[in-house]
């Protein structure tokens, strides 16, 4: 039976509403698909790529670190809170619990100076005009990340900042550089960009996420599937106050060499100097 034309409008309209006839490219829920996750894992190695070229990075130091690490004043200011709160209930458990904590995150606050001092040394001799080499890459988050990209802020140096979704809120930390400011879906090709352009990995005291990356890097030089870079762990007594590298050896599940793919430091001028050595060696090899 033939449609009135009334109907085939009718008809027409609902037809175009249909999720069938949506372009592909712009069909989200299609997009969104599982069957359509290698389509998106290639888009999320091939966008920051593209974007990394176009803002000519050719390299990057990479930046680890934990988001609870706060700006010494911040976290002076916060066990005076907790101190003054604990006066008016001193059995508390739970303010007793938090104080102790605060005051540990207070001890460590000045790895924020040293993260924003080794970015601000990096970027400072690194980026002149236009030619971007090791550029500062964080996480994007807070902590010793906002601290890394506020030190290249502060010299007027760009710096990149990788942020990822997750299911409580995260938002990148406001010193990134704008046009640089990435935002990931899978950790598998966030920590990928973080080393794609790698000179060097700095990693300061931080949780599993930190070991996360660390741990990566360092499996993937020992077993030369990228090349030898310098690894430095940030904060001597933290690292090995919770690693025992020498207990791995003696354990014979890595080898004593495993123990020289890093080093150690205390100051942002050290692990500068560091990195800055190793590249010499080579020229001179």
């Amino acid at each position: 039976m033939k449609l009135s034309k009334k109907d085939r409008e009718d008809m027409v309209e609902r037809l175009k509403l249909s999720p069938a006839y949506r372009i592909a490219y712009k069909d989200l829920d299609f997009l969104n698909s599982d069957d359509l996750r290698p389509a998106r894992l290639q888009l999320e190695l091939l966008k920051p790529e593209l974007i990394l070229q176009e803002e000519s990075v050719k390299s990057t130091i990479v930046v680890f670190g934990g988001t609870r690490i706060l700006e010494p004043k911040e976290a002076k200011a916060a066990v005076r809170s907790l101190e003054g709160r604990l006066k008016h209930d001193p059995d508390n458990p739970d303010l007793k619990r938090r104080l102790k904590i605060a005051r540990s995150v207070e001890a460590k606050s000045h790895y924020y100076d040293e993260a924003q001092e080794f970015a601000r040394l990096v970027s400072a001799e690194c980026q002149i005009k236009n030619h971007h080499e090791y550029v500062v890459v964080t996480g994007g988050g807070p902590g010793i990340m906002e601290a890394a990209n506020r030190g290249a802020h502060d010299v007027g140096a760009k710096s990149i900042g990788m942020n990822i979704t997750l299911p409580m809120e995260q938002e990148p930390n406001p010193y990134i550089t704008p046009e640089l400011c990435l935002q990931f879906h899978y950790f598998a090709l966030r920590k990928m960009h973080f080393l794609l352009r790698a000179k060097a990995l700095v990693a300061f005291p931080g949780g599993y996420g930190t070991l996360d990356e660390l741990f990566e890097a360092l499996t993937l030089v020992q077993t030369r599937k990228v090349k030898e870079l310098p690894i430095v762990l940030f904060g001597e007594k933290y690292w090995k106050g919770f690693i025992d590298f020498d207990y791995l050896v003696r354990e014979g599940t890595i080898a004593p060499e495993d123990t020289k793919l890093f080093v150690y430091a205390d100051e942002a001028k050290d692990a500068w100097e560091y990195i800055k050595q190793f590249y010499r060696s080579q020229e001179h090899d």
